[in-house]
């Protein structure tokens, strides 16, 4: 009596299973030819009613997934179920271009629009750097001990106040038989990603941190100029400084004006709620961040390879001229039509 029973429920499962999907085959059938379509690019082989279908086919299909799940139909059906709800996601929701045209738009236009709108920050930001620097320079001036506190132990190997100008030129010159410092431009890379990471994700407390950690950073570079500056090498120092430091520098300026630019909007959101203030800035800011790790990566080739190759002042004062002007010219004068309105 148990066996018999046992197979009037598979039996009744089964015929439940079929008319399940000869209901509905037809809608999944026509979704699925859809989305081949699609995702081999065959998009104008799709006609205007499938097209205009293809939303409701796929709620439809999405139902059907989600009552199979809950009467417990057949794995098979689940599986072809899963599937092609998968696919269609993909075809309705996801992105509309490849990765290649998002790079287009990107370089093409979007990324210097996205700096572009976060002028004020910017200048902002700008403006605590020089700061920084300053404050750098004073704090040494003042106590040769602040030299020590602000300067990592790494930097400071022949580079130390009372140094005699020979020595101080000796880390500047002498390196063009060096080839490429792979190594030292991935620690670098690190360290400078690290920095920039950190300006822009610190941004969420009303962008006080961030700005914070520009004046440490520069800062740094304040006690360095004093320290070459006192040894007659200050433009030699700058030279040396340029090639990479044009770059390196503007992308960490970018990330703190990123960073910024969300928690100036989160301390004044205007008549905008807090979160949807915050949700634009971070779209915007997110976009100008994947371009500073472009401009890193830049900054290590070139602090990698450049500066240990060229070893002279006016040539490295030239490629660092000619980098900060490229920047310059990419984010400020380069504009392409409907970008800045995107």
């Amino acid at each position: 009596m148990t066996a018999v029973s046992g197979i009037e429920a598979i039996q009744a499962a089964a015929l439940r299973s079929d008319r399940f999907r000869l209901e509905r085959e037809a809608d999944w059938k026509r979704l699925e030819a859809i989305v081949a379509l699609m995702e081999k690019g065959r998009l104008r082989r799709v006609s205007d009613d499938d097209l205009l279908a293809l939303p409701g086919l796929y709620r439809t299909v999405a139902s059907s997934l989600s009552i199979a799940r809950e009467t417990s139909l057949d794995a098979a059906t689940l599986a072809y179920l899963e599937s092609l709800v998968q696919r269609a996601w993909f075809v309705v929701y996801g992105p509309r271009s490849s990765l290649g045209s998002w790079l287009r738009g990107f370089l093409g236009g979007g990324w210097s629009a996205a700096v572009r709108a976060i002028g004020l920050d910017l200048f902002i930001a700008l403006c605590v750097m020089v700061a920084g620097t300053m404050v750098g320079w004073l704090l040494v001036a003042s106590d040769t001990e602040w030299f020590y506190a602000l300067v990592p132990s790494q930097f400071t190997d022949a580079r130390v106040p009372g140094a005699s100008a020979q020595v101080l030129r000796g880390t500047l010159f002498g390196n063009d038989g060096q080839n490429g410092l792979g190594a030292f431009a991935a620690y670098l890379f690190s360290n400078n990603a690290q920095v920039s990471i950190l300006a822009f994700a610190l941004g969420f407390a009303f962008g006080v941190p961030s700005l914070m950690l520009l004046v440490q950073n520069t800062a740094v570079l304040g006690a360095m100029l004093w320290l070459y500056h006192g040894a007659g090498l200050t433009l030699d120092f700058v030279g040396w400084l340029s090639v990479h430091g044009t770059t390196e520098l503007f992308a960490i300026l970018l990330a703190g004006g990123a960073g910024l630019h969300i928690g100036r909007a989160m301390a004044f959101p205007g008549e905008r709620p807090v979160l949807q203030a915050a949700s634009e800035a971070g779209r915007r800011a997110a976009q100008v961040m994947a371009g500073v790790v472009l401009m890193l990566v830049v900054a290590a080739l070139l602090e990698g390879f450049a500066r240990q190759l060229v070893d002279n002042t006016p040539s490295r004062l030239v490629i660092g001229g000619f980098m900060l002007s490229f920047w310059l010219a990419y984010f400020f004068a380069f504009r392409r039509q409907g970008a800045d309105a995107a």
